[in-house]
């Protein structure tokens, strides 16, 4: 009976043990968890601050180059004056359409440039009538000695046009035929994508070669003469050929 009581009072005695381990180790957990949810509530704005930043995709260099040349071309001699724009006819998706506008344009014929193909490209009218993709830009533009021009564009103006010959052709049908109204001096255009020469412009259209620049009328309005309309067979674009020597005078006959 004794060793029985013993052995009762031991038993009861590592319960009352266990008892207070567990109590203690419940409370030791139950104290880190608050700790943590403390510390998560306390770094959780931080964290979610970082998180959002870790999102936002890095701004590369081509488009913090594309955000400066988005920005209006202003020169000391700008003029408002009306320009004539070539957008995408409303009755006939086959051709373009002439369209006056107001715009600050410069004396200087490569800023005036500039300012018309920014224009093209950021004021359409109507997306319906857009030629040119709007996540397109104007990197730079030149104009050399005879009358070339080269407009270089961004990546986009491959990437972001609807494929296939006609669309392609009225894109550049509408550069030329806006700068031919707007600008004197420029005989022929040629299109460069990121600095490089491109093959086609969407996959289709050669851009290897120049493509003539029509020249506006010295008494035209803007907005009086329509532009040509291309073939909706896709018709490359007729590009400039070297003009044929003048024939020589005939000698006159010397009587004898």
């Amino acid at each position: 009976m004794e060793w029985r009581a013993r052995s009762q009072r031991f038993e009861r005695s590592m319960n009352r043990e266990a008892g207070r381990a567990l109590s203690r180790g419940l409370k030791t957990t139950i104290v880190i968890l608050a700790a943590m949810v403390a510390l998560g509530l306390v770094t959780l704005p931080g964290l979610r601050q970082a998180v959002q930043r870790l999102r936002r995709t890095p701004r590369t260099e081509e488009q913090a180059r594309r955000e400066v040349m988005q920005e209006p071309i202003s020169t000391p001699t700008d003029v408002e004056a009306q320009a004539q724009m070539y957008w995408l006819s409303a009755a006939s998706p086959y051709s373009l359409e002439a369209t006056a506008i107001q715009l600050p344009l410069s004396a200087d014929p490569v800023e005036r440039s500039k300012q018309l193909l920014n224009a093209l490209i950021a004021r359409a009218p109507d997306p319906e009538k857009r030629t040119l993709p709007a996540e397109a830009s104007l990197l730079a533009f030149y104009i050399q000695p005879d009358g070339t021009a080269i407009a270089d564009f961004s990546d986009e103006i491959s990437s972001g046009m609807p494929s296939g010959i006609l669309s392609e052709q009225l894109a550049v049908e509408s550069i030329a035929q806006t700068l031919g109204a707007n600008v004197t001096g420029i005989r022929q255009l040629k299109i460069l994508v990121h600095g490089q020469e491109a093959g086609t412009l969407a996959g289709h259209l050669d851009l290897y070669g120049l493509f003539s620049v029509p020249s506006a009328a010295p008494a035209a309005a803007p907005s009086a003469t329509p532009p040509s309309t291309p073939s909706p067979t896709g018709t490359k674009l007729t590009k400039p050929r070297a003009s044929a020597p003048a024939a020589p005078a005939p000698e006159k006959q010397i009587s004898h």
